[in-house]
């Protein structure tokens, strides 16, 4: 999308990686062909290939200029980092920071980083690869992270249950640096956005909600991974930590924003949109362009 504006905010996505590394099948396990089949009705171009039918998706970054901040929520990959068994990740060398400063933004420029949660593909970009160390990619900026996140994947790195190493990477350098802060689920930043609990898909995975005096939006971070889960909110992604809470919380969402005039945008949707409810049937409508 070109920049959003929402009030007195813009939001511009910063795309890292235009495809998923995984199918729809495999990102929904839950899934049948046909039930996904079955919801193609309201799947426009935008979400859908109509060629091969594949179901759109990438890997971003959504910036925001508020009146006060330059943030940016969630950091996507990375370069140059171990990301074995996901080839598209191993080792990148990509072109993020780039694409950001052709978004307007410098690494200098930004004055806060919002971690949804702490999965490999949410957190590469905290830090950067500079004469053999991990630095703090964006070096004026307070790294706001949910300090019972921080703690359940700390755990998991100490004991090597977390598998990419991406805390020691990606996550301790900022902190080592002095510059997160680790705060309650319910954390409110200022009068344009705040944190909203919604976990499940890890203990402490947050959305982040704007308000301004024109509108609303909702960062979902990967309550949903892809828009067909609007209509089908009891499938899971294959990274779901807890099944039960991860489809109530979607659940609970979808019910409260369904026909309201809220924006939607997911880490890896296309396209940001609203939540609808024709003859009461769920679906994920993307802004008019």
């Amino acid at each position: 999308m070109t920049a959003l504006t929402i009030g007195d905010v813009t939001v511009t996505r910063v795309v890292e990686l235009d495809r998923s590394s995984f199918e729809i099948g495999a990102m929904l396990p839950e899934s049948t062909p046909e039930r996904i089949a079955a919801q193609r009705d309201w799947m426009g171009p935008e979400l859908l290939d109509p060629v091969t039918g594949v179901h759109k998706a990438c890997i971003q970054s959504y910036v925001l200029r508020t009146p006060w901040h330059t943030v940016v929520i969630d950091t996507c990959v990375g370069n140059d980092k171990p990301r074995n068994g996901v080839p598209a990740w191993y080792m990148r060398r990509g072109t993020y920071l780039s694409d950001l400063a052709a978004a307007g933004v410098k690494p200098e420029d930004v004055d806060m980083v919002i971690c949804t949660h702490l999965h490999v593909d949410h957190v590469g970009w905290n830090t950067r690869l500079e004469g053999g160390r991990w630095v703090p990619t964006f070096p004026r900026a307070r790294y706001v992270i949910v300090r019972e996140e921080f703690e359940f994947w700390k755990r998991e790195g100490e004991t090597g249950r977390e598998e990419f190493g991406l805390i020691d990477d990606s996550v301790m350098p900022v902190v080592e640096a002095g510059m997160a802060d680790l705060v309650a689920s319910d954390h409110v930043i200022d009068d344009r956005l705040r944190l909203e609990p919604a976990p499940g898909h890890t203990p402490a995975h947050v959305c982040v909600r704007l308000t301004t005096p024109a509108g609303q939006a909702i960062f979902t971070g990967d309550m949903m991974h892809r828009p067909i889960q609007v209509a089908e909110p009891e499938w899971n992604s294959r990274f779901c930590d807890d099944a039960e809470l991860a489809r109530k919380t979607r659940r609970g969402f979808l019910e409260r924003h369904a026909d309201a005039d809220v924006i939607v945008l997911a880490a890896h949707f296309p396209v940001a949109g609203r939540i609808v409810a024709p003859g009461g049937r769920t679906r994920f409508q993307p802004l008019a362009a």
